[in-house]
């Protein structure tokens, strides 16, 4: 029996997990629900799907229907904080992408309560980076340094509020500039769309606190590229990683859909391989 799914977002990421789970390359899941707050964006995506979910009105309709086992959010860190609670008291596990709006402490307090109490999973795929596995196990034996540097193309950066704020100019820039380095709960405040990696890192080990970002805008890129350094008791890392960016969504990184739908095939396989 499959595992009935709701989505909440169909932008790049939300269209390329639906497309993924009518085609069957999602495991036993099946896609019952859409729900956007734009019906432009529902409408076009219902189109290209064969298997004809609904489309919700709003999220009490999803919140109602008891053979949803999970929803998935790929619209925004709002999304997160209006919607994650309700879903998993209503009796779903909840896959989030936007995680950076765990940068919020009591969001995260009220959400791993509302997972406590009902008995029910957040699920956060690993996202456009790679290593969450070995940040886990190294946590175990305690991480003393964890940095991200994220190199962008300025048009993946240019919407950020913080940028506006700071008075950084990103429009015909001519060399790579570093326009934040800080903790990860700052990070995932002033770049909500971009550095979702920066909290599930956080996440995985030392907190949003002790986790240090470095944003850098890089005109020569056209790619999105991480790189992630890690040192404690058990043994330094290193891992770097370039991202194929979504073509019409410089924000967003293909890796990020692709670890979506794996987190949803795993649910399915006999065989669970990694921590």
């Amino acid at each position: 029996m499959g595992l009935k799914v709701a989505l909440i977002g169909c932008g790049a990421i939300g269209t390329a997990l639906a497309q993924a789970i009518d085609k069957g390359r999602a495991g036993r899941a099946e896609l019952v629900w859409l729900y956007d707050l734009k019906p432009e964006k529902f409408e076009a995506l219902a189109k290209k799907l064969r298997s004809k979910p609904r489309i919700a009105k709003s999220m009490a309709e999803i919140y109602a229907d008891k053979t949803v086992g999970m929803v998935i959010e790929a619209a925004s860190q709002l999304a997160v904080e209006q919607c994650s609670t309700d879903v998993l008291r209503s009796g779903k596990d909840i896959m989030v992408m936007s995680v950076g709006a765990f940068a919020d402490e009591m969001l995260l307090k009220s959400v791993r309560s509302a997972a406590g109490l009902s008995g029910h999973k957040i699920y956060i795929p690993s996202g456009a980076i790679l290593g969450i596995d070995g940040v886990k196990a190294a946590d175990l034996g305690e991480i003393e340094e964890v940095t991200l540097t994220t190199r962008k193309p300025p048009a993946a950066l240019a919407y950020s509020t913080y940028l506006k704020k700071s008075g950084i100019k990103l429009r015909g820039l001519k060399k790579a500039r570093m326009v934040f380095d800080g903790p990860a709960r700052k990070a995932a405040k002033a770049f909500p769309r971009s550095v979702n990696v920066a909290a599930t890192l956080s996440l995985a080990g030392i907190g949003l606190d002790k986790t240090r970002v470095r944003v850098i805008a890089d005109p020569k890129l056209s790619h999105n590229v991480h790189e992630i350094r890690v040192r404690g008791k058990a043994g330094e890392f290193v891992i770097k990683m370039k991202n194929v960016p979504f073509p019409d969504d410089p924000k967003t990184s293909y890796l990020a859909a692709l670890s979506a739908i794996r987190t949803l095939r795993n649910l399915s396989e006999s065989i669970r391989i990694g921590t």
